[in-house]
């Protein structure tokens, strides 16, 4: 009888083991899956912004900001423009 209990109790213990090693290699899979699709999300949207910051229309010095409320608003170029339209 002492045979048979420490026999079943060491099958659970190495069942235990066991199982214990393959879920835990399921979870290591999960979470490199998981990472992988991660990482070709951020590449999306990286690819994304970069399209549309090259199709944004680029702001060149010649352009007149008009209005006054704007740190870069300069009141000399904006006069200056007036008198070369008038």
């Amino acid at each position: 009888l002492q045979v048979v209990r420490y026999s079943t109790l060491f099958a659970g213990v190495v069942y235990g083991w066991y199982h214990r090693r393959t879920l835990r290699a399921e979870h290591d899979l999960h979470k490199i899956d998981a990472a992988k699709h991660q990482r070709e999300h951020l590449i999306a949207q990286a690819k994304e912004a970069w399209i549309k910051k090259q199709t944004a229309p680029l702001k060149t010095a010649d352009t007149l900001i008009t209005d006054p409320e704007d740190p870069n608003f300069d009141l000399e170029k904006l006069i200056a423009r007036w008198e070369a339209t008038a």
